[in-house]
């Protein structure tokens, strides 16, 4: 039984591909997408017959680029063994003089080598790790030299660095691609913890029957992280928080929570449901929404010395639909934090009865760690055993990782698997994105100071006052 069988997926992705990275020696292909194509291949996940293609502007041979591979595993995981890697990299190979409408490089040629080597058409699934500026005209060139026909195209996030961006862009893809073709890769809706948000809320009539307004008082979507921006400052000076987190990943989790139960977890009903929430979104009112930059943001090599990008971001968002009506769903995110964490927590309200007033602020809260292979946490109030009644605070901890048969991919891995399937259901789609750039124009267009903090902190104190009374939950 191959691993393919054992995780029960269909043979849609017997068919051979050519894997085509662009921006291939860059930091998101090291860190990300490299270690997760050489995960799919050790675990047998990827085609009989398939290669890989790295292009970027360098001129580098293929044996200089199958180095560059074997050190990014070494440096991120997962470690190449010797014999499965002498047969991962005779596969691999590099197209080097970029790739532009006005000039092709080698990838055309490289390309029909690869072709010939498969021995039949092989799915082209083009896959890019560059920045946004990049996507247009990396979509015309693969257009301009027929490379676009029947492909499948990866685009890393954000889809656009503005609403006006955004509809330029669409306009651009879509004169090239069918939607059918177009993958928006987001990481954070392939993690094991997200996608278990369905199965909690859709096969557990507990959960199904308080997931709303009249049993959760607020939602909070926590993405605190330790590390700096020192290997991609200059990506980062550019973005900031809010367009690299906010409207990306901490949009779609939300979404993910508040989405009305879907026909069917198929691909379209799952995505239309949660671009339909998407659209209930209030537009963000700058007055609740905090912005922040780590001291010593500006000393960074490759950051403009006078800038003013937000490396934090705290915001209250709305739902305006009968399930959340008047429900806050407070977001956090923020670099050089006091500690990295992952977590969507639901805080129940308090139950009306005899105890009222006297329970215990940080129980009643059901949450979920997306990182790592996810876990699922409850906070429930308890009698402290004992001769008087005495409440004390209760935690159940299910780490999904040991569910019996439990195999997770991380999520990188997991989401370009589902581009060798053709699988859209965890990708984002145009009508979606265009609402959340509705909602967050006011914050783009009318931005609330940056206020500094202290690295190792938890950002600016104001953000505090965005889940008054109460705190969050992770820190403070």
């Amino acid at each position: 039984m191959t691993d393919r069988t054992r995780r029960g997926e269909t043979a849609d992705d017997q068919q051979p591909v050519a894997f085509v990275l662009f921006g291939a020696t860059g930091d998101l292909a090291k860190r990300l997408v490299l270690p997760s194509f050489y995960r799919l291949a050790t675990e047998g996940l990827l085609p009989d017959q398939w290669l890989l293609v790295g292009n970027g502007r360098g001129d580098i041979s293929h044996a200089e680029f199958r180095a560059h591979v074997h050190d990014a595993l070494t440096e991120f995981g997962p470690q190449p063994e010797p014999a499965g890697w002498a047969a991962f990299a005779e596969r691999v190979f590099f197209a080097g003089g970029g790739f532009s409408t006005g000039d092709p490089g080698s990838l055309p040629g490289v390309l029909a080598e690869a072709r010939r080597a498969l021995g039949s058409d092989p799915q082209l699934i083009h896959y890019l790790a560059v920045p946004p500026v990049a996507f247009a005209g990396l979509t015309k060139a693969l257009g301009r030299y027929g490379l676009a026909q029947d492909a499948r195209v990866v685009y890393e996030k954000p889809f656009g660095t503005s609403g006006e961006n955004f509809r330029e862009l669409d306009q651009d893809v879509h004169s090239v691609l069918d939607e059918q073709q177009v993958y928006r890769i987001d990481h954070f809706l392939g993690k094991e913890a997200t996608q278990d948000l369905h199965l909690l809320r859709f096969a557990n009539g507990s959960s199904a029957a308080y997931w709303n307004r009249e049993h959760v008082e607020s939602v909070q979507i926590d993405v605190p992280e330790t590390l700096g921006i020192s290997d991609r400052a200059q990506f980062y000076d550019a973005t900031g928080a809010v367009l690299d987190m906010l409207v990306t990943h901490l949009f779609q989790v939300a979404a993910e929570v508040a989405m009305d139960p879907p026909a069917s977890l198929g691909s379209l009903d799952l995505q239309a449901a949660r671009e339909q929430v998407i659209g209930c979104f209030r537009p963000l009112d700058p007055g609740e929404v905090v912005l922040g930059q780590f001291d010593g943001y500006r000393d960074v090599p490759g950051v403009d010395p006078k800038s003013s990008r937000d490396t934090f971001v705290a915001a209250r968002l709305w739902i305006d639909n009968p399930r959340w009506r008047g429900v806050p769903f407070c977001l956090r995110t923020g670099k050089r934090m006091a500690v990295s964490g992952q977590k969507v927590s639901l805080i129940l309200r308090e139950p009306p009865g005899p105890l009222a007033g006297r329970l215990p602020r940080e129980a009643n809260v059901l949450s979920f760690s997306l990182a790592g292979d996810g876990e699922i946490d409850l906070s429930l109030v308890a009698k402290r055993p004992g001769p008087t009644l005495e409440l004390d605070v209760a935690h159940a901890s299910i780490p999904l990782a040991t569910l019996r048969g439990a195999d997770p991919l991380p999520a990188y891995a997991r989401l370009i698997h589902d581009v060798l399937l053709g699988d859209r259901s965890l990708f984002t789609r145009p009508d979606g994105l265009a609402a959340v750039w509705d909602v967050a124009e006011p914050l783009l267009s009318r931005p609330p100071k940056v206020n500094s903090y202290r690295p190792g902190s938890w950002g600016p104190a104001q953000a505090r006052e965005l889940v008054a009374p109460d705190r969050w939950l992770l820190g403070q």
